[in-house]
């Protein structure tokens, strides 16, 4: 066998290379299957009250003795009602019953004394102010502007009312023309028709007066115009001639 066997390197001898070579595989084989990981992949450790939950067991305990105990009472209710004829409960005759009555008046009693301890004492304590100065006071800056014043006091509202009075008075004088003259309006019109037609005649008659007026007036001012220029060329031709 250690004839056909082919080494890595070249050798002096194919057996011992063989056998070296051998024993270096075994003792590697040997160290891989006792490594040890190093990644600790064992189960973990179980703790023994998270899986036994004695809390919760001690609550359902808890909840089935109240059960227990309902039944219990509940079973002795039957049992009184099946051994008797059974009754109902219809007397309304209750009594009131006081919660602490006298406590309360007496609390009553002392809110009311002292509310009106309070009130005597607000009663007696006299004001900082004194509204008679106050008074004076205003009485005289009021003589003072009176003093001051253009106008006296109070002539505003007196005027308005006059004002109002008047205006009262015009409209019940309104009234009563319009009253009167009701019957008068066609006239009235028919003159107020008259007056337009005259004005506007004397308007046109007013008109065509100042055109005649302006037209006068132009002819007049030509005339003096061609008498200066006549003026004119005879002193400048007597110039001419004496020079």
């Amino acid at each position: 066998m250690h004839r056909s066997y082919q080494p890595i390197l070249p050798c002096s001898s194919k057996y011992l290379q063989q056998r070296w070579d051998q024993t270096y595989y075994n003792e590697h084989k040997k160290k891989v299957q006792s490594a040890k990981p190093v990644v600790d992949t064992n189960t973990p450790l179980t703790y023994g009250h998270l899986n036994l939950k004695l809390k919760k067991l001690k609550l359902e305990e808890d909840r089935l003795a109240v059960i227990e105990r309902d039944n219990r009472l509940l079973l002795e209710k039957m049992s009184c009602i099946m051994r008797t004829t059974g009754s109902v409960d219809n007397k309304n005759d209750y009594e009131l019953k006081s919660l602490n009555q006298e406590k309360r008046e007496q609390e009553i009693l002392r809110v009311s004394r002292e509310n009106h301890a309070i009130l005597d004492r607000l009663m007696k304590c006299e004001p900082q102010y004194q509204v008679q100065k106050w008074q004076e006071d205003w009485e005289k800056a009021e003589r003072y502007k009176d003093s001051i014043a253009r106008y006296p006091r109070g002539w505003y509202n007196i005027q308005q009312g006059k004002n109002r009075s008047k205006g009262q008075k015009k409209a019940c004088k309104k009234k009563e023309s319009k009253k009167e003259t009701q019957p008068k309006d066609e006239s009235v019109e028919l003159a107020l028709e008259a007056g337009d037609t005259t004005e506007s005649r004397e308007d046109t008659e007013s008109k065509s007066e100042s055109e005649r007026e302006s037209k006068d007036e132009f002819k007049r001012g030509g005339k003096v115009k061609a008498l200066i220029g006549d003026k004119k060329s005879k002193t400048e031709s007597k110039k001419a001639k004496q020079f």
